[in-house]
């Protein structure tokens, strides 16, 4: 069985910086957003898995825990669309990350034995799915792709989306997170003063928002999710130039290995603990 919904991981490594720098905006909320991530991540799977019941800190899981995916999900998504050069090759490497952490994934207790695949690739599908879609709309107005051949394209990637989503964490609203996300942080960087413009952008946020609101049941869950999502969309809108630098940017090493090392030392503690039989 997947977590509940609200479990989380983190994406790869950022990825190379393409040469057009200065037409991009700022990234350095993400290096926060990294150290946020991972603490609200490890908070939620400590209450989860380690912690005793009779300390009763599902609320931690219910609000703290409920910050960590989107925040992934829009780094995944902010550095496919502005800070590397293949968005696909990136994709790649958030699937790596998922192939090493799975078996210990696999060893968290659980209500249920059905088969899930961590996070790592749902963001990777997610990504995938959001690039081919620009990357085919971009094609088609360049008159370099037919219309009949960007519907089939269409078809395969709804159809993909709507397989994967059985067996991905977070399932079918977490792969459409991310390109709703790209698509909505597109519009809000590329907007200007013009109302037609202005009026675009906001209308862009909204998809986001809506799958943000369906990710989890309680109510304290979806004002978490949503409300990670919402200071997201405004720091895409402008408010990432205001963001000063961190005060200790995240080793590079310790980014990759955070998501599987963390999941095999709670493994190991699921096995001494008698949670799982060996």
């Amino acid at each position: 069985m997947a977590h509940a919904p609200g479990d989380t991981a983190p994406p790869a490594s950022s990825p190379r910086p393409t040469a057009a720098a200065a037409d991009r905006p700022l990234s350095h909320w993400t290096a926060w957003a990294q150290w946020l991530a991972l603490l609200t991540m490890t908070i939620d799977h400590l209450v989860r898995y380690v912690l005793p019941d009779s300390w009763d800190l599902s609320w931690a899981g219910s609000s703290i825990g409920r910050i960590a995916f989107p925040l992934f999900a829009a780094m995944v998504a902010w550095h496919g669309l502005f800070n590397t050069r293949n968005p696909l090759r990136y994709a790649r490497r958030v699937l790596v990350i998922g192939l090493i952490a799975q078996v210990p994934y696999m060893m968290m207790p659980r209500s249920s034995d059905a088969f899930i695949l961590n996070v790592c690739f749902t963001l990777a599908s997610g990504l995938a799915l959001g690039a081919l879609a620009r990357q085919g709309w971009q094609h088609y107005r360049q008159e370099t792709l037919g219309f009949g051949w960007l519907l089939l394209g269409a078809a395969v990637a709804v159809t993909l989306w709507y397989l994967l989503g059985f067996w991905v964490e977070y399932g079918h609203n977490g792969l459409m997170l991310i390109p709703f996300f790209m698509f909505a942080m597109y519009a809000l960087n590329d907007s200007d003063n013009a109302l037609k413009s202005r009026l675009w952008a906001g209308l862009a946020a909204f998809p986001v928002l809506w799958i943000a609101g369906q990710m989890n049941a309680s109510d304290m869950s979806k004002s978490f999710t949503v409300g990670t999502c919402i200071v997201v969309l405004i720091l895409a809108a402008g408010g990432a130039r205001y963001v000063p630098r961190v005060f200790k940017n995240m080793p590079r090493r310790l980014w990759l290995a955070w998501y599987p090392g963390h999941f095999a030392l709670i493994a190991l503690w699921v096995v001494l603990s008698g949670q799982l039989a060996m």
